[in-house]
């Protein structure tokens, strides 16, 4: 819920939630936690438990429909006449057959086996394996499959199910019961193809709750002997604690594995060899949403296979629904309209308030950087004196800066470069700019904060003159903090031209400048 209602807010839109029936109890709960803290404006954020009635017969071309669940229910409300008539977003994220595959090279005396199994076992037990992006094939070397079995029953014997809050217990119950006859019914199916190497659904014990009223199931490990000609393991998802062996006697044959699900939120790779990495990763990433590649050296630092970031795409093709991770920036984009302008520069600047080439500009006397962030305006601009550079120039900053590079410094080296002769600094030329458009007295401008899509266009030789133009391009206020100066961030696009008024360089400059209030 909160990774949906997140760039919904953001992008400053209300959000109306409908969780699912059997978690609808937390959901609830949270909900009214997040309105009773006041964080939110009243009515961006409304619940409804239970049915949703027509709710999405009346949406319209400015309703997003974000979901996350089923496959067959995504196809389901995608299909909506509303939906298909008004061209709404929808964006879904649904439960897919995951894989998780060992590379040939991770032998059982390996740290990727280890990690292997760890990784395994985690994704089949965590959330009790009701996880989108949970493991639902191993796929492994068949040279190495009867030590994977066997691994994995050793780690999965040592999660002790039951309730959670005692000691010990680490895998709980499924989140109702009619989950677990649901899982039931799909694991029954798969064990017509599959062995079971694993778990047994009828005798199982359960710490510190009651088996028959809980919602408890076993973790389930199953093998497929045959599964490059057995459909059902890439078809049929049972959602919880259940993973079933693959076993692939070559790269080609794992490749094929992992694309028969067919569209997976995630998949995951365990290989110190990079070239199967590549071969894998290249050959499989166009059915997966994400791909995760572990090694000795990388697991430490590793989220894990079902653990995504923000800027990670993630949601995945085909079965796994078309759409994506709702986190960071690109999330925050499915909830805007987006609109393209046309118009004269001085028009288009006024409108998105960020000053575009081309566009009116303002000189005054006044020094730009003797002005208030709340005084200056988009398009403000100083036109500064000009600099002529000498070979002078050109020697003492080669000392300075130790950057000896031939271009500048070797005039005898040049038949055959792109230069004329001596050529200046690019870095010389972006100071010398600085010190044309700076006023040095101390003012509102409290620091430089960095530049942006520095580039250098031109040449600039001996005996060439430049310029500068100095524009204000955006604002930026700043949050306020205790004990710091009330502040902005000001964009300035810095454009050097030599005396034939070509331009040499261009870059943004952000400076922090103070604000009266």
């Amino acid at each position: 819920m909160l990774e949906k209602l997140a760039p919904t807010i953001v992008g400053g839109m209300p959000a109306i939630i409908k969780p699912a029936t059997a978690t609808s109890y937390l959901t609830e709960l949270m909900v009214k936690e997040i309105i009773a803290s006041g964080i939110l404006p009243a009515g961006a954020l409304q619940l409804i438990c239970g049915s949703a009635g027509d709710i999405l017969d009346h949406v319209n071309c400015q309703d997003v429909v974000t979901f996350t669940g089923s496959a067959e229910t995504g196809r389901m409300l995608r299909q909506k006449p509303a939906i298909i008539d008004n061209s709404v977003r929808f964006t879904m994220e649904a439960d897919s057959l995951n894989c998780c595959i060992l590379g040939q090279d991770a032998s059982p005396d390996t740290e990727e086996f280890k990690l292997f199994i760890k990784e395994v076992a985690r994704e089949m037990t965590a959330k009790s394996g009701q996880k989108c992006t949970a493991i639902r094939r191993t796929i492994v070397p068949a040279k190495y499959a009867d030590e994977v079995a066997t691994a994995l029953k050793k780690r999965l014997t040592d999660i002790r199910l039951g309730n959670p809050s005692v000691e010990g217990v680490r895998m709980g119950p499924l989140a109702s019961k009619s989950q677990v006859k649901d899982v039931t019914a799909q694991v029954a199916k798969l064990m017509n193809v599959c062995e079971v190497a694993y778990g047994d659904l009828k005798n199982f014990e359960v710490t510190g709750a009651d088996k028959e009223k809980g919602a408890f199931m076993p973790s389930m490990l199953l093998y497929c002997r045959k599964p490059l000609s057995t459909a059902e393991p890439h078809a049929i998802e049972p959602f919880g604690p259940v993973t079933t062996i693959m076993p692939y006697d070559n790269n080609d044959e794992a490749i094929t594995l992992a694309k028969m699900g067919k569209g997976s939120l995630v998949g995951s790779l365990f290989t110190a060899d990079d070239n199967t990495a590549r071969q894998i990763v290249l050959n499989t990433a166009a059915y997966h949403g994400r791909m995760l590649v572990i090694n000795r050296h990388s697991a430490a630092e590793s989220t894990g296979h079902g653990s995504p970031m923000p800027q990670l795409i993630h949601g995945g093709p085909g079965r796994a629904g078309g759409g994506e991770e709702m986190g960071g920036i690109r999330g925050v984009k499915h909830f805007m309209q987006r609109t393209a302008l046309q118009g004269s520069p001085t028009t288009l600047s006024n409108i998105c308030n960020t000053y575009l080439k081309g566009a009116a500009i303002t000189e005054d006397i006044i020094h730009p950087f003797r002005k208030y962030f709340d005084d200056l305006k988009i398009g403000d601009t100083l036109i500064t004196h000009k600099r002529t550079i000498t070979e002078a120039d050109i020697v003492n900053f080669a000392g300075i800066s130790g950057d000896n590079f031939y271009a500048h410094t070797d005039e005898t080296s040049l038949e055959g470069s792109i230069f004329e002769r001596r050529v200046a600094h690019g870095y010389f030329i972006i100071s010398a700019a600085a010190g044309l458009f700076v006023d040095p007295k101390k003012g509102p401008v409290l620091a430089n904060y960095g530049l942006d899509n520095l580039r250098f266009t031109q040449p600039v030789y001996v005996g060439d003159t430049i310029q500068v133009r100095l524009t204000c391009k955006s604002k930026t206020k700043k949050e306020d903090r205790e004990g710091q100066v009330p502040q902005g961030v000001v964009e300035w696009d810095v454009e050097v031209t030599n005396q034939r008024a070509e331009t040499v360089a261009v870059e943004t400059v952000l400076t922090l400048v103070a604000r009266k209030m």
